[in-house]
């Protein structure tokens, strides 16, 4: 099977972590419904090694944030194309959105569609 993933980095205040997993949590759901095989979201820990561009600063993350990395797999990059219209289309997402206090920032997201290189 080859996979396709949309992936993506953003800064997120510290203060605002536990907001944010209420957040997503219920949104996983939702793109794991209208096709997602996996929805995943992690929190930078070791962001640092010696001669590379850390995630941090990759993301422009002050001191007061945390730096999140995840992705969302498909089967395919048309289940993915499929999904992102029915996600988007989703009351539900309007209204999770509307209801938190996360402090997400889409503008300062990177963002991008990835189809495999080695598996």
């Amino acid at each position: 099977m080859v996979n396709y993933i949309d992936g993506f980095v953003f800064p997120l205040r510290r203060d605002r972590l536990d907001e944010y997993r209420r957040l997503v949590e219920p949104v996983a759901d939702i793109w794991k419904e209208h096709g997602a095989i996996s929805y995943r979201e992690f929190i930078g820990d070791d962001l640092t090694l010696a001669g590379t561009r850390s995630f941090a600063d990759a993301a422009a993350a002050g001191d007061e944030e945390v730096v999140v990395f995840g992705w969302v797999e498909f089967e395919s990059r048309s289940a993915r194309d499929t999904a992102n219209e029915k996600v988007a289309s989703d009351p539900r997402m309007v209204e999770l959105m509307d209801a938190s206090d996360s402090g997400f920032d889409a503008t300062r997201m990177a963002y991008g569609g990835f189809r495999p290189l080695i598996q």
